[in-house]
């Protein structure tokens, strides 16, 4: 009997069974298969091997772990921006993640070194929710309803090079799950409002949970409505604007989620993100960043029990490292981050060949006026207190 099957979880946890509430267009394929060509290991070790120093390869936490086997370093998409910057004798900047990291990477990262992202196609459905044209309509509607002066625009770190240059350019910055609260207060200090890109769900869970504003403070703003579905008087009211974007991965827990869990394992902890629905936030014991969650599980008690809301490649991950612990997924249905896992052992292998035979290949370059503006909201974050 497996331990989906002891807990009493259903089979379809891993993809075997269609759900009617899954995601349209997104395909959860339970365990992820090997690849197809033995030899690829071997490829990579070669290729990585030849490269030596001038390589670096960063591994996000959502890899799979065929593809995080290779990374010099782990960790969340700012963490591993930085620890490019601070390896300037690496020449190529392999980043397995997706494109808005990448671009954070040839921000932070000097003029000389090259960042390579292996498949073009790993983008971030969050921060394409979010694109630049989309933005400067939405501040214009807070230009016509009087209010663009007394607002500081904040982008969570999941957006594209174009926003948080955006940002920057109106008194912004950056922010991660971990150090929102302190942006939003910094916001606060700047302006009496808050545009709040992209991921509605972090912002109202960081203003309303940990700044004590209350859910009347929020307005979602749509982009895809007139004025973005508000109207004048709403936004002059609103403290928290926040955009109508979310993860496709996070988003998708459910309060349902958190009280089945806590009927099949008795005294579970549940423990989420905090791009989860403000329900999901609400009933969970724990809510903290990527880093968070780790460190978390880390330092459990043997024997203790946690139902986890992140991406399942990193829930399978510490499950494996933490065998003393019950560890499972939250809920029943999430996929892997279907962009995210774009990065494979094959697109690992061709972009690793094609360096060690001097060929540059899926560069990713943000032109200079956007990497400065950008930069200046990414040092705003850095300054906060």
């Amino acid at each position: 009997m497996t331990a989906a099957q002891d807990l009493g979880l259903p089979l379809f946890i891993l993809g075997r069974e269609s759900d009617t509430h899954s995601e349209r267009g997104v395909d959860c394929p339970g365990s992820l298969p090997p690849a197809s060509d033995p030899a690829l290991v071997e490829r990579a070790r070669a290729a990585k091997a030849a490269l030596g120093d001038r390589l670096f390869v960063l591994g996000h936490h959502y890899q799979r772990d065929e593809v995080i086997q290779f990374a010099d370093v782990t960790g969340d998409s700012f963490k591993l921006a930085r620890e490019a910057a601070a390896r300037p004798t690496a020449d190529y900047v392999v980043f397995c993640g997706v494109h808005f990291m990448a671009e954070s990477a040839d921000i932070l990262t000097a003029d000389h070194q090259q960042v390579v992202l292996p498949d073009l196609a790993a983008g971030c459905s969050m921060a394409d929710m979010a694109t630049f044209d989309q933005v400067e309509e939405a501040w214009e509607e807070l230009e016509d309803a009087g209010i663009a002066d007394d607002v500081i625009p904040i982008t969570y770190m999941n957006s594209s090079a174009d926003i948080k240059a955006f940002v920057g350019r109106r008194g912004g910055a950056v922010c991660t799950s971990s150090n929102a609260r302190r942006a939003l207060e910094w916001a606060f200090s700047q302006g009496s409002k808050v545009l709040f890109l992209p991921d509605q769900h972090l912002g109202r869970n960081t203003a309303v949970l940990s700044m004590g504003l209350s859910l009347d403070d929020c307005v979602v703003y749509n982009p895809h409505r007139p004025g973005g579905g508000l109207t004048r008087d709403r936004l002059r009211d609103a403290t928290m604007i926040l955009w109508r974007g979310h993860c496709s991965v996070h988003g998708r827990f459910s309060r349902q989620c958190v009280d089945d869990v806590r009927q099949r394992i008795p005294g579970v902890n549940v423990l989420v993100h905090p791009e989860c629905r403000h329900e999901v936030v609400v009933a969970a014991d724990h809510v903290g960043s990527t880093e968070y969650i780790i460190k978390k599980i880390e330092e459990a008690e043997p024997g203790s029990a946690w139902a986890v809301g992140t991406e399942l490649n990193l829930v399978q991950r510490l499950a494996n490292a933490h065998p003393d612990k019950t560890i499972t997924f939250l809920d029943r249905t999430v996929c892997y981050c279907s962009t995210m896992n774009r990065i494979d052992l094959p697109h690992l292998v061709w972009s690793l060949e094609s360096l060690a035979r001097g060929e540059v290949v899926n560069r990713i370059q943000v032109d200079a006026d956007t990497a400065h503006w950008a930069k200046v909201a990414l040092d705003r974050m850095l300054a906060l207190p």
